[in-house]
């Protein structure tokens, strides 16, 4: 990070079990900060996903075809270890309520231990706030209408 020639790439990491209008506009956000944005799909063996991650990148990648500078691939194991791989010195979080916060500050402290990896934490727009991934698995799984939290083009 101390190379002022070093090209500025973060990961955005998550299950985006489904992709949100808040993780969109938390990247269309942010993409001005960096010269590329790696946005990093987790996987973890003990979770169960509503959505195929081969789905879940060809949603995200249908949101951002217009912007060659944003990325979607796939990792398992530590977000640091993914980040170094992809010489990504930022990872980018989302924090939405204090609770966030606190969870996502012990992570990015270990993470600094670990490694000279910085986190950066963006507060979600107001009308974002209240939107997350497991609300609209829960509207989705009922048959109600999600429609209006997530991208164009993410169809359930």
């Amino acid at each position: 990070m101390s190379n002022i020639n070093q090209k500025r790439i973060a990961v955005f990491p998550g299950s985006f079990d489904p992709f949100t209008i808040g993780h969109e506009a938390l990247v269309r956000r942010t993409i001005g900060l960096f010269d590329e944005i790696i946005i990093a799909l987790g996987t973890n063996s003990n979770k169960h996903y509503m959505f195929s991650i081969e789905q879940r990148m060809k949603w995200i990648e249908a949101v951002f075809a217009d912007m060659p500078n944003i990325t979607v691939k796939s990792f398992s194991g530590l977000t640091i270890d993914f980040c170094k791989q992809n010489n990504a010195p930022y990872i980018i979080r989302g924090v939405r309520t204090s609770t966030d916060f606190e969870f996502e500050k012990a992570i990015a402290q270990m993470n600094r231990a670990l490694s000279s990896i910085e986190t950066i934490f963006i507060m979600p727009l107001p009308e974002h706030s209240a939107i997350n991934s497991t609300i609209i698995r829960d509207i989705v799984r009922n048959n109600g209408d999600a429609s209006m939290f997530v991208p164009k083009g993410v169809t359930f």
